[in-house]
């Protein structure tokens, strides 16, 4: 029986605003590059891993101007080159110059905040796993998730990322239920599905644009209003 719903926060609960795929594709269709948004879904997220990991090891605040600026381009450089387009530092740099003029913010989805309170009024516990090192908490409170939600879990506080166990078990612990009795939503397979499973919680994958009809070994949904047909 399942008696917690645990989430993942981005292109899951919520999406930057505007969306960062389309961001990316409009800056390189200026300078002639054609990339796609599925497959800038998947290089987005390898990047925002090795910027993590960069963070952990040495904070970006704290390197020079340089170190900053060539951290950025091999940022930019992955995320490019993921999408299957192979770019030099001028042109990363030119992106990213480009991506910098964007004011960027977060938009819960349209199905978000009301399967949130269907699955809370039907005495669920709902909690939050999210690779994140920087405070979210007035974020959550803008977008309406703090009153449906009875925990969040982070990178920041474990001090690992997802798909690492620490990080699920932890969410486990806070909300005071077995494996089996804990069901996860995430979007990337290797990050939220593998990581869930691999300590027993029972895994959706959320694939919003059907960019992976290929995953059949755990069940896909394209809406959180589906999760209900899981409990």
């Amino acid at each position: 029986m399942i008696k917690a719903v645990l989430f993942d926060f981005y292109n899951t609960l919520a999406s930057y605003y505007p969306p960062r795929e389309n961001v990316y594709i409009d800056a390189c269709h200026g300078l002639g590059i054609d990339v796609e948004a599925r497959a800038l879904f998947s290089s987005l997220a390898a990047a925002d891993i090795f910027y993590r990991n960069e963070n952990f090891r040495s904070p970006i605040e704290k390197k020079g101007a340089e170190e900053q600026i060539n951290f950025f381009v091999e940022y930019i450089t992955i995320i490019i080159g993921g999408a299957g387009a192979d770019i030099n530092r001028d042109t990363a740099l030119k992106i990213m110059a480009k991506i910098r003029e964007y004011k960027w913010d977060f938009k819960v989805y349209d199905d978000t905040l009301p399967t949130l309170e269907i699955l809370q009024n039907q005495g669920l516990i709902l909690g939050l796993i999210s690779n994140v090192t920087q405070d979210m908490e007035s974020t959550y409170t803008k977008l309406g998730l703090q009153p449906f939600l009875n925990f969040k879990v982070t990178s920041a506080e474990v001090g690992c990322d997802k798909p690492q166990p620490e990080i699920f078990l932890a969410a486990l612990k806070k909300a005071t239920v077995k494996p089996s009795e804990a069901l996860y939503v995430g979007d990337q397979y290797q990050i939220d599905i593998v990581g869930a499973r691999g300590v027993g919680i029972n895994a959706l994958l959320i694939d919003r644009n059907d960019y992976f009809p290929d995953i059949t070994d755990c069940p896909r949904i394209r809406s959180l209003t589906e999760i209900s047909q899981y409990i």
